[in-house]
């Protein structure tokens, strides 16, 4: 495993049953990046997540910080975060209970810091679960997820449900306060858009493969979207560009790769954002061509 980077995958299955989750994915993921795992409901996100923490069992080769995720998951849990979909705190619980528990729980919590990261909340230490609003319970369990000295934290939906200030809140935490240049988040999500500018990667599932691993820079040079007037609609179509869609009354067509020069000469270069990148990759094959 290269020293740089914390997780490497090759040919890594996943099944539930007859079902492949994940199918064959090759990838790395290196330190000191903010990677978006992107995919529609049942694209495999979830299973992979839980495959790279050891909780679902697995084929093909996998390496989580030198480590095989299912044999080795203690050692691996010292050194990674995960938060679920699904994750809950005790409703009972007070603030400072959960921070005392915490300290016993894992030997690389930091009291302090889960108290410091929390000033930056309008979350108390006297303050039970159950009187707290869903975006502070989110708030909450980062903060504590946060204050373990971990290298890799995987976030599986983290702000689902919640209102827009409420997720800017919790991303201005995880960045300003985790990401380091060293460390790396995987954060699974619907909202492309609000986290796009946030990301030095992107990894796009769509029916249990991978269909995209790119940083954020190299879309930039891959992918082409071309702004064109009504006049020159059939020339571009005939290159058969990914997508075609409005944006700002103006209607765009995305391609992989530079078109030709002649067809380059027809539109305005635009940067590609996304989520149009997204859903012309995960769109069925019979919608693709349809639009072209």
């Amino acid at each position: 495993m290269s020293d740089n980077n914390l997780i490497e995958a090759r040919g890594l299955s996943v099944r539930y049953g007859r079902k492949m989750a994940c199918d064959e994915l090759t990838f790395t993921v290196p330190k000191g990046r903010v990677v978006g795992l992107l995919g529609h409901n049942g694209a495999g996100k979830t299973s992979l997540m839980k495959a790279l923490v050891g909780l679902m069992p697995r084929s093909g080769e996998l390496s989580v910080m030198g480590l095989d995720p299912v044999r080795q998951r203690v050692q691996l849990l010292q050194s990674l975060c995960y938060i679920p979909d699904v994750a809950i705190l005790p409703r009972w619980a007070r603030v400072d209970q959960l921070i005392t528990l915490m300290s016993g729980l894992h030997p690389r919590f930091s009291a302090d810091r889960a108290r410091a990261l929390l000033k930056r909340t309008s979350v108390g230490p006297r303050d039970k679960v159950k009187t707290l609003s869903k975006g502070m319970v989110v708030q909450l369990h980062l903060a504590l997820i946060a204050s373990i000295d971990a290298r890799l934290m995987i976030l599986d939906e983290p702000t689902l449900g919640l209102d827009i200030l409420s997720r800017k809140s919790f991303y201005e935490m995880l960045i300003d306060e985790w990401c380091d240049g060293e460390r790396t988040v995987i954060i699974s999500t619907h909202q492309v858009e609000e986290i796009e500018t946030l990301l030095s990667d992107v990894m796009i599932l769509n029916e249990g493969k991978l269909v995209l691993d790119i940083s954020l820079e190299d879309v930039d040079r891959r992918f082409v979207a071309l702004s064109h007037d009504a006049v020159s609609a059939d020339r571009i179509a005939a290159a058969h560009p990914l997508l075609r869609y409005r944006q700002q009354g103006e209607t765009v067509a995305l391609f992989d790769g530079a078109p030709s020069d002649d067809v380059a000469q027809l539109g305005r270069r635009m940067r590609p954002k996304l989520v149009d990148l997204f859903v012309a990759l995960t769109r069925a094959p019979e919608l693709n061509r349809s639009s072209a």
